[in-house]
């Protein structure tokens, strides 16, 4: 899993005041947290950043190249001249995100990523906006995202898809349909694109207290489909321990056992059986309950952990 650290994020207040007063202090501590636990890339998202956009990527550039020399950074904004100032520091090192269908976006970016032969992110977004079936994400990926990439040279293994995951709060039927995105863009085409999601999308709107368990069930469900890259909180050491237990397939805990059984399951295209979960464990009931949430099996509320 290609692990893109997002905590350096203008919605942060924290972050937005660091950035207006120029602390490249809180940004090098910020970076090397990250890279430290774990992360493979450092996402610096500057929102719009319409006037000052390139001073502040070329600024944050010299704090990551302080903090965590020759590290990925992704260039996190809407702002092409800001971008380009990124691309134009690390050069091929780095991460255009993002683009998307719409017309503009499509026209501009990806050429400006193959210039510098860097990695894209291309959602499956329209003007109209996003999809809710996954074989309607996909037509966008197959009609206009991946034909955008071949046909400015950017190579599949830097191409990355992001299905756009939706909130389990208030869009919970739709949160399978991401799920099944991602594993048909792996199974249709050779080579397939990557593939890439802002993992705590579909924890908008949730509880904090309920946030970590609904993200990693959800990840290790993506993960069986295929996914290659996750936008996270690298900060957040159960998610990143989840994470360690797929890849080094470790059983040796009650959730390690149950999350690998749930990858299984899913990876065959299955579904996780009441009948493979330890009801007296208190860990397999929970990952249980969130499993039958996410899939659109029992309605989200606030209180189902509690039911």
């Amino acid at each position: 899993m290609y692990k893109i650290g997002e905590n350096i994020h203008i919605v942060s207040s924290k972050v937005k005041q660091a950035l207006s007063d120029r602390d490249g202090g809180f940004f090098v501590d910020l970076a090397q947290k990250q890279k430290e636990a774990g992360a493979d890339v450092i996402d610096l998202n500057i929102g719009p950043r319409k006037k000052d956009g390139p001073e502040v990527v070329d600024w944050l550039v010299d704090c990551m190249q302080e903090a965590v020399p020759g590290m990925t950074l992704s260039f996190d904004t809407t702002n092409l001249a800001a971008i380009e100032t990124g691309l134009k520091r690390v050069g091929s090192n780095a991460i255009v995100n993002s683009t998307s269908a719409e017309e503009e976006r499509l026209a501009n970016v990806p050429p400006l990523a193959a210039e510098y032969d860097a990695m894209l992110i291309a959602l499956c977004l329209e003007k109209s906006g996003i999809p809710v079936s996954a074989d309607a994400r996909i037509g966008i990926a197959m009609e206009k995202l991946i034909p955008r990439a071949m046909e400015v040279g950017i190579p599949m293994e830097k191409l990355y898809i992001d299905p756009l995951i939706l909130t389990v709060s208030g869009c919970q039927e739709y949160v399978p349909e991401g799920i099944e995105t991602v594993r048909m863009l792996k199974m249709l085409m050779d080579p397939p694109p990557m593939t890439v999601v802002g993992a705590s999308n579909v924890v908008n709107q949730v509880p904090h207290e309920l946030q970590p368990l609904i993200n990693r069930v959800h990840l290790v469900m993506l993960m069986a489909v295929g996914l290659d890259s996750a936008i996270l909180d690298p900060l957040d050491s159960e998610l990143m321990e989840t994470i360690r237990i797929i890849e080094e397939r470790d059983d040796s805990t009650p959730a390690g056992w149950l999350y690998l059984k749930l990858f299984d399951t899913v990876a065959a295209m299955e579904e996780l059986q009441q009948e493979d979960v330890d009801m007296s464990e208190p860990a397999h009931v929970d990952i249980w309950k969130t499993v039958q949430v996410l899939l659109n099996k029992v309605i989200y509320t606030d209180s189902y952990l509690r039911l």
